[in-house]
């Protein structure tokens, strides 16, 4: 089965398997793992913050990233469709009693700095503190830039706010604009990354971030369920990954453009290549006609999500041959 619903779906490569079998563990909750602390080590390294947390899904590492900036009552500034407003099960008001303030997002991705200014709050009773900007790259596919990421972080810090990312697929972010994870988690107070996207591991994201704020996270982690025992069985695919999966997303890159231009041909469908920055092809059609198309798909062997603007994502299980197929399928329904 071809899997375009999402990078999620990838499995575990034989020798990351091996990796992760061969994995030496300890209890994490005592931090006595030692493959989990490679991670976080290498993690911390990578990102250039003090301090890293091994948690089991990106969806808790923006969580307890956001419950550690922010105390009951305090407001932290968001995309209104960024993952920490809108997909994550509105976790951090229900469990962390905090509020978001969503912000319209430009077509670029970014949030206009002159909007977010405008719903900072000014220190009174009436209002929640306004504590924290949380920011995300890539959103939808689309690379946030450098240039951006400093205006937004020296804006923040203006403002008094810290900064949270959800870097959920920051190396596609490095990759496409050819630069060091450390280059763009300088503009962040708090990381999270995902390490079972795009780079292939079957659970875990990591937060990243100064010592006090790991230190507050991994208290919360704890609090929510998020305390492993012996995690380095998964640690280590993630370590695995982050040596041999980073570089390899350039390809995902290139093959998400070439579906994108084969599929601009098909008049049905609304495809904009030159919009594609990364592993994503995002593809507009009419919504009953997309459903039938997701049932013949189906019936071929490929799976996607079919609806008025679909997104299909590449990933490292669907090589260049699958992009032949799929392409030539989609022709086939339409013809």
């Amino acid at each position: 089965m071809i899997d375009l619903r999402s990078d999620t779906v990838t499995q575990p490569t034989e020798a990351m398997r091996k990796r992760m079998a061969a994995a030496a563990v300890g209890d994490d909750v005592f931090q006595d793992d030692p493959t989990v602390n490679k991670l976080e080590a290498l993690m911390a390294e990578m990102s250039g913050k003090a301090n890293a947390l091994f948690v089991p899904s990106g969806t808790m590492s923006n969580l307890v990233g956001l419950l550690a900036h922010c105390q009951r009552g305090e407001e932290y500034i968001v995309g209104q469709g960024y993952h920490t407003y809108l997909y994550e099960a509105g976790g951090a008001p229900v469990l962390g009693s905090i509020v978001p303030q969503p912000v319209e997002i430009e077509p670029d991705g970014t949030l206009d700095l002159t909007k977010v200014e405008s719903v900072i709050k000014k220190d009174d009773y009436h209002f929640a503190r306004t504590k924290l900007l949380c920011l995300e790259n890539t959103h939808n596919g689309k690379v946030i830039s450098l240039d951006y990421m400093q205006k937004a972080y020296d804006f923040a810090k203006s403002k008094g706010l810290s900064v949270h990312l959800d870097g959920a697929r920051a190396f596609n972010a490095t990759v496409a604009l050819g630069c060091e994870l450390k280059d763009l988690t300088q503009y962040a107070d708090s990381v999270s990354i995902c390490l079972s996207k795009g780079l292939g591991a079957p659970v875990g994201s990591v937060l990243c971030g100064d010592k006090d704020t790991i230190k507050w996270a991994r208290r919360w982690r704890k609090m929510v369920g998020g305390g492993m025992r012996q995690a380095g069985v998964l640690a280590a695919a993630g370590i695995y990954a982050l040596e041999n999966h980073v570089e390899r997303l350039a390809r995902d890159h290139a093959k998400a453009k070439v579906l994108a231009e084969r599929l601009a041909e098909i008049p049905q469908l609304e495809v904009k290549p030159e919009l594609v920055q990364t592993n994503m092809v995002f593809i507009r059609s009419d919504k009953a006609v997309a459903a039938h198309l997701a049932d013949y798909l189906l019936q071929k062997g490929i799976r996607i999500i079919p609806g008025e603007t679909m997104r299909w994502v590449l990933h490292l299980d669907i090589k260049q041959e699958h992009v032949d197929y799929i392409s030539d399928q989609v022709k086939a329904f339409f013809n």
